[in-house]
């Protein structure tokens, strides 16, 4: 099975799924019982996982919005959140 094929599924998976999956790899290859060939299996889909996660948070971070007050306190608008502040 190619790559691209054993991977393909990943892209639909919601971030809960994915991130719960990437601990089970992970948790496998730490436990160091997995035969070679699927160790390079595993740790390749988990590298696919992550970057879907890594994209699901920031698609979740481009939605945060801060409230902006005005001088009397009351809410003007919102602005993107900057998450360097």
């Amino acid at each position: 099975m190619t790559e691209a094929k054993q991977n393909s599924d990943i892209a639909a998976l919601p971030f809960e799924a994915a991130l719960k999956e990437l601990e089970a790899i992970v948790a496998k290859l730490e436990r160091g019982d997995v035969p070679l060939e699927e160790s390079i299996d595993i740790y390749t889909r988990g590298e696919a996982l992550k970057a879907r996660c890594d994209a699901l948070l920031k698609q979740a971070e481009a939605r945060i919005e801060k409230i902006t007050l005005g001088a009397d306190g009351k809410p003007t608008g919102t602005t993107p959140l900057d998450v360097d502040q």
